[in-house]
């Protein structure tokens, strides 16, 4: 019985023994041996690859044929124009954000889409900055507007209130601000008679401006004058004219003013690398202006309104031209968009005596209308008008809109105030 139970348990050592252990197999070895084979079987079964070779030429005929170049006309001469347009936004706007030029060089797929800029205007309540104002909201950017209500009127923005792209600050520039933006269009300064030689506030705004621009990395755009030619011994004036003007009087604030923010905009743009842009502005009319401001148009424009003499100071044969705000507009954004840093003059060169003027007024409101010669004012300019060739090259800008055209415009929006009583404020 013991020899036959040892010669049992002998058996059962020697199968122990037969039996590999679970330890001597690799986890590769447990692996099946068809495994790749598998796998490209799977793949064509039920018409798998099929399915995927379709999606990806559906793919591809997607993004190759876009909607928008389907409705281009070969044989339009604008096509080129147009396609390059339609496909392409320049990424140089002046953006200081993800596509902005130092991030890609070069051009943007309009398929990204354009990105919206963020954008503070200061004296955007004002007569043209409203307008400026009114433009960029438009086309879809966020605006700030930054405004003491020396000369400006919240009635130019009101429209606005409740439009979450807009935002409305009330602050004087001569103090420093903080804010996290694109662009600058820098508006705020009195630029009437009336109102500059009461607060002469060019310099130090200008000076804080730039300052926030070098520290956030925005385009600044300074909206200087044809002020700075004074009474030009040149004429029509060009940009490389350097001016003929009385550094100490009655109009020495605003026009010196204005030709050190130029100085300075320079000095940012040579010392610390800041983007700018200088526009010259020359007379511009429209829909908001103040309605005793001083300036010519709205002084004849409210006179003839109220059945008063029109003004016309000296011997009405000095020249002055005149542009609708809306050409003044396109031009500012065309200055701010482009890539030349300027000074580039905004004007129409359609030139007008003071009497000639006085006579498109009395046309356009009441015939009957009389003048009225009072001695004229120091340091009034004899002549001005733009050469306008620089910005026609450059920024493809002219203006569109002749007074006779735009001065009706005013006009309308003059009566409108003056009947309702309204005698307020619109630099």
């Amino acid at each position: 019985m013991m020899k036959q139970l040892h010669k049992q348990t002998s058996v059962n050592q020697r199968r122990d023994e037969e039996i590999p252990t679970s330890q001597s197999h690799s986890p590769k070895m447990l692996k099946h041996p068809r495994s790749l084979p598998r796998s490209i079987n799977y793949l064509f079964k039920e018409q798998r690859l099929l399915f995927i070779l379709v999606g990806i030429l559906i793919g591809s005929t997607f993004f190759i044929f876009q909607p928008t170049l389907s409705r281009l006309n070969p044989s339009d001469p604008t096509t080129h124009s147009s396609l390059s347009s339609s496909i392409y936004h320049d990424s140089s706007s002046g953006s200081s954000g993800f596509f902005s030029k130092r991030t890609f060089p070069g051009r943007v797929p309009a398929g990204i889409g354009r990105k919206s800029l963020r954008i503070v205007v200061t004296g955007g309540a004002g007569f043209v900055g409203s307008h400026l104002v009114d433009k960029l909201i438009s086309r879809g950017d966020e605006v700030i507007v930054i405004d003491n209500f020396f000369t400006g009127r919240k009635e130019n923005l009101v429209h606005l209130f409740g439009n979450p792209r807009f935002e409305l600050i009330r602050h004087d520039v001569v103090e420093p601000i903080l804010l996290e933006v694109d662009q600058i269009y820098h508006l705020a300064c009195p630029a009437s008679p009336v109102h500059y030689k009461y607060n002469p506030s060019n310099v130090m705004g200008t000076l804080n401006m730039l300052g926030l621009a070098k520290r956030v990395g925005a385009r600044f755009l300074l909206t200087s004058t044809s002020e700075v030619y004074g009474d030009p011994l040149e004429h029509p004036q060009k940009e490389t004219y350097w001016g003929n003007v009385n550094p100490i009087g009655e109009r020495s604030c605003y026009d010196e003013g204005k030709r050190t923010a130029e100085t300075l905009t320079m000095d940012y743009h040579r010392g610390a690398d800041v983007e700018v842009r200088i526009a010259r502005i020359f007379n511009t009319y429209g829909p908001r202006m103040c309605l005793d401001d001083g300036r010519v148009v709205s002084n004849f424009v409210a006179q003839v309104i109220r059945k008063q003499p029109m003004t016309v100071y000296g011997d009405g044969k000095q020249t002055r031209s005149f542009q609708y705000v809306s050409d003044l507009v396109d031009g500012l954004v065309a200055l701010m968009e482009g890539e030349h840093v300027g000074p580039f003059n905004l004007g129409n060169p359609g030139e007008f005596t003071m009497l000639e003027l006085a006579e498109v007024v009395k046309e356009t409101i009441d015939s009957s209308a009389t003048i009225e010669f009072k001695p004229n004012t120091a340091d009034d300019p004899h002549k001005r008008k733009p050469d306008i060739s620089k910005a026609k090259e450059l920024l493809n800008w002219e203006p569109r809109i002749s007074l006779r055209e735009g001065l009706p415009l005013m006009v309308n929006d003059f009566r409108n105030r003056i009947l309702n009583g309204d005698e307020g404020k619109g630099l």
